[in-house]
């Protein structure tokens, strides 16, 4: 009787932790975003350390683009032609990142997002957690980094 009194009891915690995501709050998503870890759906996790490969975020309100980019020693970024269209939808107080490339369709879960780190989950129960990043001048040449 008490381990289903404890489990019922952590159950509400975390269902009663989760961040209530707004429309307001889609404008975090814009900027430089790198994979800091994934976690599986069985609890394991994997960190990622330094990451070549950034995803941009560019969002007007509920839409918008995300961008695979590649840090350059001078602070600047690489970036190719493809990117995927990005859309939000709010279910009940639940907000979906909505992909569209040419080729796929797919769908994420925002789980949390502030100002320096957001997690999403997909359809195999991962969660990716980003972190904010910008450019990093490591060439030190005295140029200003845009």
């Amino acid at each position: 009787m008490k381990n289903t009194f404890l489990i019922l009891v952590l159950s509400l915690l975390l269902v009663s932790c989760k961040q209530e995501i707004k429309p307001a709050d889609i404008a975090k998503l814009n900027g430089y975003w790198e994979i800091e870890k994934v976690v599986f759906d069985k609890g394991e996790d994997k960190a990622y350390g330094m990451n070549e490969n950034f995803d941009f975020f560019k969002m007007k309100g509920t839409k918008g683009t995300r961008t695979k980019v590649m840090a350059q020693l001078d602070g600047t970024f690489l970036t190719t032609n493809t990117f995927e269209n990005v859309s939000v939808r709010f279910v009940g107080e639940q907000a979906f990142l909505d992909y569209k490339t040419d080729y796929a369709k797919w769908s994420e879960e925002l789980i949390s997002i502030s100002d320096k780190e957001f997690v999403v989950k997909n359809d195999q129960n991962k969660e990716y957690h980003y972190k904010k990043t910008g450019p990093i001048n490591i060439l030190n040449d005295g140029k200003k980094t845009k």
